[in-house]
């Protein structure tokens, strides 16, 4: 066996990486680690202008390849249209990070005076809406992307879930003095959810193309610190050993070594980046 340094395996030279909601924060973080490492990121969002901006700032920013394609994850034949463009394009298609998701967000009053985001008040739609991106958009980029790696011998998938996908959401996190129980905000459904199915479709993935040389791991990251309320953050921190949330650049090692050769015998794996938060 020919001997490879720790560079040659993290390097991902004229490697093309296609990542789903490559326009928003962690996407573009994960687009980041692929160009400084030589490879191509494909920033696949639903703004075409945001993934042509994201593409060229993060071109310019690591001097390396990008590209942005607007894209509907959810739209089966939108997704097969992306996959026969790339391979046209490249030749090739090497990775896929299924990162993107609805992040169902605290609202307002909803049914009888409950908060919307409860699950009595919960509205199918969003139910609908949320899973519809965060899972059947990851089973069909998986479906695609995954089957033309397989043809051509091999690749990588890094499926983006949680550390709430280990853990339950702890509402006490979001409640506001003096609401009523029933009016008092919570994480919604939706997300545990998504974020627990991914990591189903890593084990079924990671099986299902091994002969063909796929691998598929998972990612569980924690909370990432951005523009939260100082109390909200303040609250996560004490449940977390290291006492802080994540910066934006902590995941970028983590993402390169899941879709780099450095994790060459890892598949079926979920890797949990949390500052510990799981283990308490």
């Amino acid at each position: 066996m020919t001997r490879k340094t720790v560079h040659d395996l993290f390097d991902l030279s004229g490697r093309v990486a296609v990542i789903t909601g490559g326009a928003g924060l962690l996407g573009r973080k994960h687009a980041e680690a692929v160009a400084e490492l030589g490879g191509i990121p494909v920033i696949v969002d639903v703004d075409q202008r945001r993934c042509e901006r994201a593409a060229e700032e993060i071109g310019g920013a690591t001097g390396g390849r990008c590209h942005g394609y607007r894209t509907d994850i959810t739209d089966d034949a939108e997704v097969r249209s992306l996959g026969e463009r790339l391979l046209n394009e490249f030749g090739r298609i090497d990775i896929l990070v299924n990162n993107a998701a609805n992040n169902p967000a605290v609202g307002a009053a909803g049914l009888d005076g409950a908060h919307a985001s409860r699950l009595e008040a919960f509205d199918l739609d969003n139910w609908n809406r949320d899973i519809a991106v965060g899972l059947t958009g990851a089973f069909l980029c998986s479906r695609t992307f995954g089957a033309a790696m397989a043809a051509r011998g091999g690749g990588v998938i890094l499926n983006i879930a949680s550390d709430l996908a280990l853990i339950s959401p702890d509402q006490r996190l979001y409640r506001k003095p003096g609401l009523p129980e029933q009016a008092q905000p919570v994480k919604p459904v939706t997300y545990s959810v998504v974020k627990s199915g991914l990591i189903g479709l890593t084990r079924y993935l990671a099986t299902y193309w091994a002969e063909q040389g796929v691998r598929c791991n998972a990612l569980s990251p924690g909370g990432v610190r951005v523009d939260q309320d100082e109390g909200f953050v303040q609250r996560l921190s004490q449940l977390v050993p290291l006492g802080r949330m994540a910066g934006v650049d902590e995941y970028k090692a983590a993402v390169a070594f899941l879709v780099s050769d450095a994790s060459s015998y890892m598949t079926g794996a979920n890797l949990v980046v949390d500052g510990g938060r799981t283990v308490w």
